[in-house]
């Protein structure tokens, strides 16, 4: 059979900011659209948020609401027990206690505000996707607070599922089969269910004999296996489940032949070589076993296929961004996911895994120039976020010489590491050349700690480079965390301390706690660090693995936080870069109105 005449279907499901398509659907559309095989992609991410997020939708979600308390107050009355501890109810009872519980509050308020929500929500995201409107800085507030309560109701009526505009989670959820099997199958908490029902019969339409749908979060866990499952009753095509996510549970996996039930196989590490081995063997050209990186079921086994090579950026067709309706995104302007490289160059930090599974290779400037071209003349695309690992300051320096060269004038971000060869010509050239933000890994106010996870940079020069990096008008975001093994109190106050003293060249920065994945270097040696037990708390599935350790206590760790949020307000205000939520916003905002302009903006509702 001729290769065109069996469609592929490639879907990234909820839940993901539905601010721009995902980079691992237009990658893998563009391999397969440069070798002529038949392929369309569905964002049913950015769907379901355009289905949710309407008039009629909050309508229905306010008399759900109503007639689920009915409901819940008869079902309560029969099995609660006054003093009965949670864990002697069942799993189901836990979830109707907690939704009852939830409702019960809200009702209790009397809010008329979430009663509003639904005249007001279209309001909400015409200001969104507005190129005047988002860039008034009031409005756009009040428009994401408006989406906030809907999303707040919305996930009311589905507790004890969170749904937000960057998150999806279960409070009851583990990451164990069963348990997610559990989740799935609960219909009163997933949302989802009802929402791929109706997009079957399109599916279906295209006679796909292959569906991939690409989980890459938590977030998308209970969403993407739901939709497998309906997927692979309903429709005769093979379903393969593809992305970050499952990649780093392999083992795992191979245990659980029991995966079948919503797959018959699932693809793992970089895809973009072995996508083509599964359109050979879709369209019978090859048998399964001869497709790389395959885990595969049958016959109630599991198997597992050789590895591949991966190829290389420069190997790889361009981003192919046809079906793909960028009018559907949360965002006036398209800011697309790029990558010049994969893998990190350095790759030594202990507490890190974001490169799990990828070889470092990079993207030829020549190419990625080319490839620019092509998305600003086909798709209209100005705006790019550098989705690598970290991007050299050579690199850097020599794509911006070539950019200056071309008509193209592209803005872009990126993310990189505090070195010295940051200096100031490589700095002024960036500028030139589009870059306005740079979302450095500033980790750490200790240099206890900063030695412990091995950043490998000059601790006493990289406040030159932010000094600098400022001259030049491009603003520096600041990755810190909280909560490493061997991180005291003392620790965390110093790198508190370091935002506070430093905040005139940390235009802004994102905090986070950390959390040791499976595949990172300080898992491999714990005791190094500090780290006296491991456990699996949230389950096999989980990518990241529980611990306890000399540092801090979780008490102290969260009287940290505060310290922290308490610091910001005293020294940075009330700064607008902390309404603006995603990057691609706040970048947006810097390419619009400057560095000057947003740093100095202070909000006064």
């Amino acid at each position: 059979m001729n290769k065109q005449n069996k469609k592929m279907i490639l879907i990234f499901p909820p839940q993901w900011t539905p601010i721009s398509p995902h980079y691992a659907l237009m990658a893998l559309a563009g391999q397969l659209k440069s070798k002529g095989y038949n392929v369309n992609c569905m964002d049913l991410n950015v769907d379901f948020y355009n289905e949710i997020l309407t008039k009629d939708y909050l309508n229905f979600i306010n008399e759900k609401i109503k007639k689920d308390y009915v409901k819940l107050f008869t079902n309560i009355r029969k099995i609660y027990t006054k003093g009965k501890k949670a864990e002697k109810y069942s799993l189901d009872e836990q979830c109707e206690i907690y939704k009852f519980g939830k409702i019960k509050e809200y009702i209790s308020k009397n809010d008329t505000y979430h009663e509003r929500v639904p005249n007001t929500i279209q309001f909400a995201l015409e200001v969104i996707r507005s190129k005047e409107r988002f860039y008034q800085p009031i409005n756009l507030i009040k428009a994401m607070n408006i989406v906030d309560y809907a999303l707040e109701l919305i996930s009311i009526a589905y507790s004890p599922l969170h749904i937000g505009f960057e998150s999806c989670y279960h409070s009851f959820m583990k990451l164990n089969y069963e348990n997610i099997k559990h989740f799935v199958f609960h219909k009163e908490s997933n949302i989802f269910w009802d929402f791929f029902k109706k997009r079957l019969d399109e599916i279906k339409s295209k006679n796909p004999a292959f569906i991939a749908i690409s989980l890459n979060s938590s977030s998308q866990l209970i969403p993407g296996l739901t939709l497998a499952y309906l997927l692979k009753k309903y429709t005769k095509a093979h379903i393969n489940i593809g992305g970050n996510f499952f990649g780093r549970v392999k083992d795992e996996i191979m245990k659980n032949p029991e995966f079948s039930t919503f797959c018959d196989s699932i693809s793992i590490e970089e895809g973009e070589g072995p996508i083509i081995e599964i359109a050979k063997f879709v369209n019978d050209e090859i048998p399964i076993d001869k497709v790389a990186n395959l885990i595969y079921f049958k016959n109630k086994k599991t198997y597992f296929t050789e590895k591949m090579k991966p190829i290389k950026l420069n190997e790889m067709a361009n981003l192919n961004l046809d079906d793909f309706d960028l009018n559907k995104y949360f965002c006036p302007e398209i800011v697309l996911p790029y990558q010049t490289s994969r893998g990190c160059y350095w790759g030594k930090c202990t507490f890190c895994d974001q490169d799990f599974g990828q070889e470092f290779n990079v993207k030829s400037i020549e190419k990625v120039i080319s490839e620019m071209r092509e998305l600003k003349d086909k798709y209209n695309i100005e705006h790019f976020e550098f989705i690598d690992e970290s991007v050299s300051p050579t690199y850097l320096n020599d794509l911006s010489k070539e950019l200056m060269k071309t008509n193209l004038k592209p803005k872009f971000f990126c993310d990189a590491r505090l070195e010295t060869a940051f200096d100031e010509t490589t700095l002024e050239n960036a500028s030139k050349a589009g870059l306005k933000m740079v979302m450095w890994g500033l980790e750490s106010g200790s240099k206890k700690i900063m030695e412990s996870i091995n950043k490998g940079i000059d601790l006493d020069k990289r406040f030159e480079i932010l000094k600098n990096a400022n001259k030049y008008g491009i603003w520096n975001f600041a990755f810190i965390f909280f909560g490493y093994p061997l991180e005291t109190k003392e620790d965390a106050r110093e790198t508190i301390k370091m935002i506070a003293e430093n905040k005139d060249i940390i235009n802004s920065y994102g905090r986070s706690v950390f959390t040791m994945g499976k595949h990172a270097k300080i898992a491999a040696n714990p005791e190094k660090f500090g780290i006296t037990k491991i456990f699996e708390k949230q389950g096999e599935f989980s990518p990241s693995i529980e611990f306890e350790c000399i540092g801090m206590t979780k008490k102290e760790l969260d009287e940290i936080i505060l310290e922290c949020k308490h610091s910001s307000l005293i020294h940075y205000k009330n700064p607008l870069w902390m309404y603006l939520r995603y990057r691609e916003w706040l970048f947006l905002y810097i390419d619009k109105f400057g560095l000057n302009w947003v740093s100095k903006y202070e909000v006064k509702l």
